[in-house]
């Protein structure tokens, strides 16, 4: 499919620096404003795209799938995560999915390690009294927060993100445990100087911190359900960066309310963009606007992974960054 005539659409504001790149090279319709696009105008830009470049915000269901034109025969998110489209369907029509995989690790193992520092430090609560000019000097018992160095993490999926937080918080001292569906080689295990637990349960009631780094699949939802959050110690704290589908929300907001968890740092939630109003009215609680992997250079590189996709697939060869049913 010659690249002049390819038909790209594209549901979101993406950095300036990609869209123009975009514009060189294909036949591309961008987006004037940064809301989400309605059902609606999903299904119209499906019907008349060679090409729709989609984020997280768009789900593209079985049903918006069976409303697709002919036409469509690429869906290249702008993301890693392709836990918003049904892959499978969109190959039975032929669609192909590429994503942007790679990209946004460093960036969101560093916000998880921003989490957990914030949570264990009591970092919110302090720059708060800041804020609100209560401070009233220094204190030998203020602020106490707990000493990261020796604290043992257990890291739910060590895939490229787990494996990113697992090098930086053995660089502040803690001691590395995981949970994976599949246990590791035995050199990336000295590599990363982790500990291997099989049972989920097991772990879980061991670690003082434990950091969510699994994707969201059927099989992961709700795995930290009700019954393994109460196997955490009191004194412990959950870090979620991954998918807010993962952990029962809230089962972990009884639990923080009533002191059986001792905190969490949340940049992902069970409703997308919404958030439990009862989470926002507690203090040991930590909360972002999903923006792990939210850097410059990332969003950059995202673009410029979206852009190779769509152009390898015009010149008539598989995407490099191919979603296959298989490797959800």
């Amino acid at each position: 499919m010659p690249t002049e005539r390819l038909s790209v659409v594209v549901t979101r504001r993406l950095p300036e620096v990609v869209e123009t790149r975009m514009s060189e090279l294909f036949n591309v319709t961008l987006r004037e404003d940064d809301a989400p696009m309605s059902r609606e105008a999903l299904v119209a830009a499906m019907q008349g795209a060679d090409v729709l470049v989609p984020t997280i915000t768009d789900v593209i269901d079985a049903a918006l799938l069976a409303q697709a034109g002919d036409r469509l025969k690429l869906i290249a998110t702008f993301g890693a995560g392709v836990d918003n489209i049904d892959v499978s369907t969109a190959r039975q029509r032929g669609i192909l999915v590429a994503n942007t995989p790679g990209v946004v690790t460093e960036d969101t193992a560093d916000m998880t390690m921003a989490l957990i520092l914030g949570v264990t430090r009591g970092i919110p609560q302090a720059s708060a009294v800041m804020r609100e000019g209560t401070w009233e000097g220094w204190a030998p018992t203020a602020f106490l927060g707990g000493r990261l160095s020796g604290r043992r993490l257990g890291i739910l999926g060590m895939g490229r993100i787990g494996s990113a937080v697992a090098r930086r918080a053995a660089a502040f001292g803690c001691q590395i445990h995981y949970h994976n569906r599949k246990r590791l080689r035995p050199e990336i295990e000295d590599d990363l100087g982790a500990t291997y637990w099989e049972s989920l349960d097991q772990m879980v009631a061991r670690m003082d911190i434990i950091s969510v780094n699994c994707p969201h699949t059927p099989s992961t939802f709700h795995l930290l359900n009700a019954r393994r959050l109460k196997l955490m110690k009191p004194e412990a704290v959950l870090i979620n960066t991954s998918r807010g589908d993962v952990v029962d929300e809230n089962a972990l907001t009884r639990m923080l309310r009533a002191g059986e968890i001792a905190g969490a740092g949340l940049d992902v939630y069970e409703q997308g963009k919404g958030v439990n109003p009862r989470l926002r009215e507690l203090t040991n609680v930590m909360l972002l606007p999903h923006v792990g992997s939210a850097t410059r250079e990332g969003r950059v590189e995202m673009g410029e992974k979206v852009i190779v996709n769509i152009k390898t697939f015009a010149d008539g060869h598989r995407p490099p960054d191919l979603v296959v049913p298989a490797m959800l």
